[in-house]
């Protein structure tokens, strides 16, 4: 799942002695409280000094998602998908239930989860007080994913009971596999023996194999519809190609910097919707932020609205090349979702859309012409507290220098 820039939170120390990690990197969850929270967390059990501001923040969030658009995309599956959804990636304890269960009593209905959050149970205890006093099941678009060392096709059913569990849930409206990547079985991470990266498994399956198990869970009734994430063109053709099923759903970064016509236009080809995230890019690289652009600046100074509002709004316009409806998520990929009093106006303001003209359209378009910037490659993580994936998945320049490639067939 229109995201907030997201700043790195603090490191880690990654044992090297031992041959796994015991906690994945902050890039997918947030740092121990003994390093992160000591200055952050608010007082009181329970985080409840945090409440008035939430209660406060999502009750005007209320008259503001009345200013959407109120999109749903129909899938190749025919199930809906809300256009506008919750992520709940990195936050801190508690925050990710209370946003969950505000944002639903306040118009919401399309969550994005995944295993590698590790906060599936706090969505799983907030859809637990609105179902169904506040919506029916049924009303409501779960996402959850497949995380990288999950697959084995043996451990693929498993792993999406455990998050059928921590979700409270007879089912998911869509399961994705997370990354066209393979880790060894067991941990969420494990260290490469030598290096200080990440461990691939190159002797793991195929994706041909971990999408067959994939499209058997549709079979149990625990899914309803299945796709992948951050899969490139010929990914999808071979796993599609082999087994005669094209995902539903293509979940991947997407923005000016990183428009991504030739998957756009491909997707759109074969029936496969795209949820784009990073929407606004994001700086954890240092990079120049995407809403700092002049032209865009300019656009929304013309429109009354935010830069972010334009960037948004620049996704859903219809008069592309390829003419994609693509679904955008609110807080995914970003460390604090609604609650931080810092980012409270600037998330809220992301509900209200507003439309862009051709002209506008193309303005936005040309920020990205030479001017290329993946902000999210695995390859490039080079810290103790994200390491490295020495492994070519986009087939970005600086990433034919990996040792692995990823294992289609």
């Amino acid at each position: 799942m229109a995201s907030t820039p997201c700043p790195l939170v603090a490191c880690e120390r990654i044992p090297r002695t031992s041959g796994c990690i015991e906690f994945p990197p902050s890039r997918f969850r947030p740092a121990r409280r003994s390093e992160y929270f000591r200055d952050h967390a608010p007082t009181g059990r329970n985080n409840q000094s945090h409440l008035p501001s939430l209660t406060t923040t999502l009750s005007s969030l209320s008259s503001l998602l009345k200013m959407s658009f109120g999109r749903a995309i129909t899938l190749s599956s025919g199930a809906k998908i809300p256009q506008i959804g919750l992520g709940t990636w990195l936050s801190k304890p508690k925050e990710v239930e209370n946003a969950v269960e505000f944002a639903i009593r306040h118009g919401y209905r399309h969550i994005d989860c995944a295993l590698i959050y590790q906060n599936q149970h706090e969505v799983g205890a907030a859809l637990k007080r609105v179902i169904p006093s506040v919506v029916k099941r049924e009303d409501l678009f779960i996402t959850s994913k497949l995380w990288n060392h999950s697959h084995n096709p043996e451990n693929v059913e498993k792993e999406l009971d455990e998050t059928l569990s921590q979700l409270g849930l007879d089912y998911v409206d869509l399961y994705l596999v997370h990354w066209p990547v393979t880790f060894p079985p067991g941990k969420l991470f494990t260290a490469h023996a030598t290096k200080p990266e990440i461990a691939i498994d190159a002797n793991g399956p195929s994706l041909v194999e971990t999408w067959k198990a994939m499209i058997d869970l549709k079979k149990t009734g625990k899914v309803k519809t299945i796709g992948v994430s951050n899969f490139s063109i010929p990914h999808i053709k071979g796993i599609a190609e082999a087994t005669g099923v094209w995902p539903a759903v293509n979940q991947v970064e997407r923005h000016p910097l990183n428009p991504q016509p030739e998957l756009l236009a491909f997707c759109k080809e074969h029936n496969i919707h795209i949820t784009a995230y990073s929407p606004l890019g994001n700086n954890v690289i240092g990079a120049k932020k995407i809403i700092d652009y002049d032209q865009v600046g300019a656009i929304a100074k013309k429109l009354g609205a935010t830069p972010a509002q334009v960037l948004i709004a620049w996704g859903g316009v219809r008069r592309m090349l390829c003419d994609p409806e693509e679904t955008w998520l609110v807080g995914a990929w970003c460390p604090v979702l609604l609650i931080n009093a810092t980012l409270t106006d600037r998330i809220i303001s992301n509900f209200q859309q507003v439309e862009l003209t051709q002209e506008q359209f193309e303005a936005v378009n040309a920020i990205g012409k030479n001017n290329h910037l993946r902000f999210n490659v695995p390859f490039r993580y080079c810290t103790e507290a994200d390491p490295k994936w020495d492994v070519n998945i986009f087939d970005e320049p600086d990433e034919k220098q990996a040792t692995h490639h990823v294992k289609i067939f």
